[in-house]
């Protein structure tokens, strides 16, 4: 089996619209949640989420490609670009046949829905754009993606609701393992903030009018956000002979389902699926300094969660550095594992853990080490990216510093 490392991550995300940018936010721990922008925002209950701001298509797209590509193609495109730009890749010949694209996603072209829906049911209208089926299919972006690049190698899009890009970087880091591939492009993406994406989640009664505050005992919900999150999976003997600069090694993976309730979490089945990457990745739980937590800001999610994690850990539980990134950049659903899995980058390869912002009270069923409000520093040879969907899927990523 082959060995995979990372040589490549692109972003853009309500923190910043490049990995620089957002590590930074993450160090400082910044907060990218603020209010929305879009028509009819008024007749919300809902009123904040991630949004990406001062962002203007036009500045990276040209009229005929906007007219294909919807907002989370869009974005899927900008962490593209940044990703395999600094992994420092041409697709051609053999590596241009074998290499490929998996990205998670769970709305699709949410925008273009909401548009399309109310031009014809508002408006009146009678037509709708000759583009609107292809704008709007979740694989768009990955096609696009496949395009762009010349990736003609096993190309999909996996939709597993909020752990969606934990299952198709998952089956990237497969590939690349089984040696199916020497590459692969992966990660996720989401746009879901418009008025029938909110007005839908709204009808959950999970959402926060405030703000996210994951672990706190005084949170009352999950704030939704936008973006992408794109890496570069690649063999390391690949690599290597390319003499590609190195972020982290993938080291295992597991997945899991509660096969119990469409929307209540089960400990057991997340505990199964962090016990599962360890032991894909043969790790002993005491090795792990540092998991990037599901932690949604839910009473039920964030308390099943710590439940899995001591189950899992014992009295390790008690060392480990735990945070939730999406106090900061909030829920991209089907793209948050990939936003999130940058975080994880950080601790391993600078030494920096990320904050759980607005954390206000400790809660007795959450009695970890959240890394409340402030970046902490430490030594992190392996962390872990929690992932655990409505629908019951569990997704686990295991990634080792490199060295």
């Amino acid at each position: 089996m082959k060995r995979v490392v990372i040589t490549g991550a692109g972003t853009i995300n309500a923190l910043g619209q490049n990995v620089s940018a957002t590590l930074e936010a993450m160090r400082e721990g910044r907060c990218g949640i603020g209010p929305l922008e879009f028509p009819d925002v008024d007749r919300l209950s809902i009123k904040i989420g991630g949004q990406v701001k001062g962002y203007d298509p036009t500045d990276r797209f040209n009229r005929q490609q906007l007219s294909l590509y919807d907002r989370f193609t869009q974005f899927t495109l900008i962490a593209a670009r940044e990703a395999i730009g600094q992994a420092g890749l041409e697709f051609s010949g053999d590596l241009a046949a074998r290499a490929g694209v998996v990205l998670g996603n769970s709305g699709g072209g949410m925008t273009t829905l909401d548009e399309n829906y109310r031009s014809v049911y508002e408006d009146g209208k009678n037509r709708v754009h000759p583009f609107v089926v292809p704008k709007l299919m979740n694989n768009a972006a990955a096609s696009h993606v496949s395009m762009e690049f010349n990736l003609k190698g096993p190309s999909f899009t996996v939709s597993t609701a909020c752990a969606s890009s934990n299952h198709a970087m998952a089956q990237a880091f497969q590939m690349v393992h089984g040696g199916l591939t020497p590459v692969m492009v992966t990660g996720g993406s989401e746009s879901m903030l418009c008025f029938g994406g909110v007005k839908a989640w709204e009808g959950l009664r999970v959402m926060s009018k405030d703000g996210c505050r994951p672990f706190s005992a005084n949170r009352n919900g999950m704030v939704q956000g936008e973006g992408a999150g794109v890496f570069v999976f690649e063999e390391l003997e690949h690599a290597k002979r390319r003499g590609a600069e190195v972020l982290a090694e993938v080291a295992g993976f597991a997945m899991s389902s509660d096969a119990a309730d469409i929307v209540m979490p089960s400990k057991n089945g997340a505990a199964r699926a962090i016990k599962g990457a360890l032991q894909d990745a043969r790790i002993a739980p005491g090795e792990v300094g540092y998991i990037n937590a599901h932690g949604t800001g839910t009473a039920a999610n964030d308390k099943t969660e710590s439940a899995a994690v001591a189950d899992v850990f014992g009295a390790h539980a008690d060392r480990l550095l735990i945070s939730s990134t999406k106090s900061m950049h909030g829920h991209l659903i089907g793209g948050t594992g990939a936003v999130e899995l940058l975080a994880c980058i950080m601790a391993l390869r600078d030494g920096i853990v990320a904050p759980t912002i607005g954390y206000e009270e400790p809660d007795p069923e959450c009695a970890l080490d959240v890394v409340p409000n402030e970046a902490r520093e430490a030594k992190v040879e392996v962390a872990l990216s929690n992932a655990f969907a409505f629908g019951g899927l569990n997704a686990v990523l295991a990634l080792k510093r490199f060295s």
